[in-house]
């Protein structure tokens, strides 16, 4: 009987869950219409679409106008830099090494248009200190985007506390910049209470808790003013043009809504499995770094380096024995090129192009764990056997 597949690749994507498809099934053959129409059909897709807007905010704890939905986290990442810098012409934009290439390439392409941007570095665990930020303001800094955790690595970064630092400022009455996190990686997971967070700007894409591809969120606080970044339709308030994905919108919400009920209790679960494949992986498989953060870290997010071994062949042997996992971010696997997070975090030649993410999911169990744990001490001893690196 051949061994059932293991998927350890959440942080890429998550399955469907049964219960969203459900939620979304009428909306993709019986409630068909635009929610700009202004007949029957029209009007039930706009009612859906409102309902579920504050089904989302009721989650973010904020009002329902300030939540606009897109196309993924990527389009969240982009409406939020350019929408805010775009106000100006010129400006400062601050943010971190680490950060996925939605903001990174955002950032560079700010740049091209004459923006001042500042990329900090990031320490050993692949985080930037309040201090570091503050340091980097300036009086023109207009907009300061971190992520919430790292896709890669999974380390938590302070976004609260970079948040509560320009409230202090801000009560001595000086002017501060907002404050945009990309939550992508704790949707689902995290406390995503923008109050909580002290932040004007967040991102999430619905493909990571178990929802929808091709659907994401963008709140934005009351008063930011953002302008769009395409033209057409005044659908999403006038800040996000092109008719709405309702079916989508609707799986986004109920997948949000649903990973939410049970935020805590999986989160308790997975850390206790995380801590298992951690603690396994590095007492059987020697020359095995753990990297990113051993504690400030996302409940399911575990991530290794190995000496003298290429992630992608482990992957490939992995692949092999039914075991999904990846090296980084699955929007960059097509590169062979370094994890520009580990090249960040400084990490040595010889390991960083040994790296291994592996992220847990409602489907992982403890039995999973031994499995894997089994499975990659052998396949890193073999490739070690024929490699150049001793």
């Amino acid at each position: 009987m051949a061994t059932k597949p293991i998927y350890l690749d959440h942080s890429a994507t998550t399955p469907l869950d049964p219960k969203v498809l459900k939620a979304m099934q009428p909306y993709l053959t019986e409630v068909f219409g635009n929610p700009s129409s202004i007949h029957a059909f029209g009007q039930a897709a706009r009612s859906a679409v409102d309902t579920v807007r504050k089904t989302v905010a009721e989650i973010l704890e904020c009002e329902a106008n300030e939540i606009i939905f897109t196309s993924g986290g990527t389009e969240s990442d982009n409406l939020a830099l350019r929408g805010v810098m775009h106000n100006f012409k010129d400006g400062h934009l601050i943010t971190t090494a680490v950060e996925h290439h939605a903001i990174l390439y955002t950032a560079e392409a700010l740049r091209k248009e004459g923006y001042e941007i500042t990329i900090l570095p990031v320490d050993e665990y692949g985080r930037v200190s309040v201090a570091q930020v503050e340091a980097a303001i300036k009086p023109n800094t207009k907009l300061i985007s971190i992520m919430l955790a790292n896709n890669e690595i999974g380390s938590l970064l302070p976004v609260r506390e970079i948040g509560k630092m320009l409230e202090k400022k801000r009560e001595r009455g000086e002017v501060t910049p907002l404050l945009h996190t990309d939550a992508v990686q704790g949707g689902g997971i995290l406390n995503l209470d923008v109050g909580h967070l002290k932040v004007d700007l967040l991102s999430l894409s619905a493909h990571k808790f178990y929802g929808p591809k091709g659907v994401g969120i963008l709140y934005v606080k009351n008063g930011v003013k953002l302008l769009p970044t395409q033209t057409g339709g005044g659908q999403e308030k006038g800040k996000r043009a092109g008719t709405e994905n309702v079916a989508g919108i609707v799986g986004a919400a109920a997948a949000l809504k649903l990973a939410n009920s049970k935020r805590e209790k999986e989160a308790a679960r997975l850390t206790k499995l995380r801590e298992e494949l951690v603690n396994k992986i590095l007492k059987e498989i020697p020359r095995s770094k753990l990297t990113g953060h051993a504690t400030e870290r996302l409940p399911g997010s575990a991530s290794f380096i190995f000496y003298g071994v290429e992630g992608e062949s482990i992957l490939l042997r992995l692949d092999f024995e039914g075991i999904a996992a990846s090296t980084g971010s699955a929007c960059n696997s097509a590169s062979l090129q370094p994890s520009h997070v580990l090249t960040a975090m400084q990490i040595p030649h010889e390991w960083k192009h040994g790296s291994l993410r592996l992220t847990l999911g409602r489907s992982t169990t403890s039995a999973q764990i031994q499995r894997v744990v089994k499975v990659l001490k052998k396949i890193v001893s073999d490739l070690r056997a024929i490699s150049s690196v001793k």
